[in-house]
């Protein structure tokens, strides 16, 4: 078999897996090669235990281009998720226990990282997983350090990813990492996903990770604060846009969100001033102001204290591209 360019992605198909766990890599992986302009700059080639179908946890049939036994040696090695992972077939688990380490870079998407860990390849290392099942694998193998917040998480060659649409982005990422920004942003464009959402970016928006409040005038607050961050954001005047009481409002938002007014805002502003790390290249002294902390200093301490980066320090990581 003809070598490709960036080598042979191989991708573990197996009854009830999640379909797009496996056609998301997949066409990230195939899409590179046409953003480049050489159709196979990766060999991606699927394969199940015995070479026979698989029926996907949508009900879709996915047909193997080989047999695990038969499969080429993989430079990368996807293993998706999906419900199949809960009562896996030993031989699988087997099989990854002995290829595994063989493979220059090993990639779960979502829940294929349990797959991973009962075959003892996450053992040592930090690790991700879909948001529902984090508790879970720390749970089963505590010899993973499980991190519940990330997208996903690298960790040496293995490359651990959460729910679903993460494994697009983990591979855009690997697309970047081996041929570069242009390719990857082609591909991203053509799928119309962002290319590039930081490796440790939160799987929930604030908004996401909060309950949604019942009452409509508590919703109005949640959101007026997400879209006003460097608004006056003090209890007194939340509590005046809901007509309530600032003990009241205090009580009732913290009993409908899980969180504090105070932490609410909080966590507001430090997504905000991240998105603008991120994505712009605007001053740290006005993405303070922006993102209402009102000085440098104020979203330093902020940083240092949620991140353990400065604000420059997070810049120079993950902003996802040069300040123009």
């Amino acid at each position: 078999m003809q070598q490709s360019p960036q080598g042979t992605v191989v991708v573990l198909l197996f009854d009830a897996v999640q379909s797009l766990d496996v056609t998301g890599p997949v066409e990230v992986f195939a899409g590179a090669g046409h953003a480049v302009g050489v159709p196979e700059t990766y060999q991606v080639r699927t394969a199940s235990l015995d070479g026979a179908p698989v029926r996907t946890s949508s009900g879709l049939t996915l047909v193997p281009d080989h047999a695990l036994a038969d499969a080429p040696p993989a430079r990368t090695l996807v293993v998706p998720g999906g419900q199949g992972t809960r009562e896996p077939d030993p031989r699988l688990v087997e099989w990854l226990r002995r290829e595994g380490p063989r493979t220059e870079r090993l990639v779960s998407v979502c829940t294929g990282a349990i797959l991973l860990a009962r075959a003892g390849l996450l053992d040592g290392r930090r690790a991700t997983t879909h948001w529902a099942y984090c508790d879970t694998l720390a749970r089963h193998h505590p010899s993973i350090d499980v991190d519940p917040d990330p997208i996903y998480v690298r960790d040496g060659r293995v490359a651990t990813s959460a729910g679903v649409t993460s494994g697009i982005d983990l591979a855009l990422a690997l697309v970047e990492e081996d041929l570069g920004r242009d390719a990857a942003l082609t591909v991203a464009r053509h799928l119309v996903v962002f290319l590039r959402r930081p490796g440790n970016q939160a799987q929930f928006s604030v908004q996401l990770a909060a309950q949604t409040a019942r009452r409509e005038p508590l919703r109005d607050v949640q959101q007026w604060i997400t879209e006003h961050p460097d608004a006056d954001l003090s209890v007194d005047a939340l509590a005046a846009r809901t007509s309530l009481s600032p003990r009241h409002f205090a009580r009732a938002f913290r009993s409908e969100t899980g969180t504090t007014p105070g932490r609410y805002v909080e966590r507001v502003r430090l997504e905000h001033a991240r998105r603008l790390l991120e994505d712009t290249s605007s001053g740290v002294e006005e993405v303070s102001r922006a993102a209402g902390y009102g000085t440098p200093e104020a979203m330093r301490r902020a940083f240092v204290k949620a991140l353990s980066a400065t604000p420059a320090e997070y810049r120079r990581r993950f902003q996802a591209s040069p300040a123009a």
